[in-house]
């Protein structure tokens, strides 16, 4: 997270897929005109007719809202299921929506099924009511599982602040939860990590890092999620897990305190690595924080290398 006015550029993705206009191809008759109508109304008719069928809970297909809590979530599915492999689930960090994860979900689907969706507060679902907790975001998590996997297990592929809630939420839910993948998930212990690193008396670049950051765990961001340091990772049980951290030293370009912010970003990966005994920690030596977007080939690699370990 640990966000100033070097990092938050980190958040200005270009992640909108472009989607070519036909314009400028010409006058078309009036009967070509008319023709092209109807074939529209016709087309608009076998869609909505595919997406009544399709949106009947595991077998929605495409974007659609969720209520949750009388609240509207966003959630975007592709691909097929099959017997007996989990379906993934993307989980994006804060201050992003579904669609950085677009590339990733879209190559996954090519053999899984894959799902992702925005938290209350990004996106296009609705705003929170007032804060809400790590917890609150796990009941939103679990409405989403519910209504795209029934049942059936699943893997979380979380980043940042969706691999924190993974993290959290796996241990709580040994049943549903199959295999997790940690891209550079902010860490359990991210406000002690700050402030001690960072002093109270800091000045210039330092203090302003500091600032922001306590700001945001205590509520100051889109989702309106307090964030408290919690120094426990509990076991999720005998699952995979794959944490991988960042390998562009970003942080170690903050002035003073470049250094000691990257050793303890480390340390908070390697926290995440008491999760399971079949956790593993690694490094994606292009990428800064956005593993998925820096290295998306990274990212897909180990999320089916867990969908594979939890089938087996």
């Amino acid at each position: 997270m640990f966000r100033s006015f070097r990092t938050t550029a980190l958040t200005a993705l270009c992640c909108a897929a472009a989607v070519p206009g036909l314009v400028g191809c010409g006058v078309l008759s009036e009967v070509g005109t008319e023709l092209g109508s109807a074939a529209d109304e016709v087309q608009s008719d076998l869609e909505d007719a595919a997406n009544e069928v399709l949106t009947e809970g595991q077998l929605f297909t495409g974007t659609k809202t969720l209520d949750v809590d009388g609240a509207s979530v966003q959630v975007s599915c592709s691909g097929t299921p099959s017997d007996g492999r989990p379906v993934i689930v993307l989980m994006a960090g804060m201050g992003d929506g579904l669609d950085t994860l677009a590339d990733v979900q879209e190559t996954l689907a090519e053999d899984e099924r894959v799902c992702t969706y925005d938290r209350l507060g990004e996106g296009e679902s609705d705003q929170p009511e007032g804060q809400q907790s790590i917890d609150d975001a796990g009941v939103t998590l679990t409405a989403v599982l519910e209504d795209v996997a029934g049942d059936g297990p699943v893997v979380l592929a979380g980043h940042s602040l969706g691999g924190l809630i993974a993290g959290r939420y796996a241990p709580d839910h040994q049943d549903r939860v199959s295999g997790l993948v940690l891209l550079d998930a902010t860490s359990p212990t991210m406000i002690d990590d700050i402030t001690g690193v960072i002093p109270e008396s800091a000045t210039g670049e330092g203090a302003e890092v500091r600032a922001q950051n306590l700001a945001i765990f205590q509520g100051e961001n889109p989702e309106g999620i307090v964030i408290d340091s919690d120094p426990e990772v509990r076991p999720a049980g005998d699952i995979p897990v794959e944490v991988i951290q960042h390998g562009v030293r970003y942080l170690g370009e903050i002035a003073e305190y470049g250094d000691d912010l990257e050793r303890v970003w480390t340390e908070g990966q390697e926290q995440w690595l008491a999760l399971s005994d079949r956790s593993r920690l690694s490094t994606a030596e292009e990428s800064g924080h956005y593993i998925h977007v820096d290295q998306p080939d990274v990212a897909v690699e180990a999320i089916l290398r867990v969908t594979d370990e939890a089938a087996a």
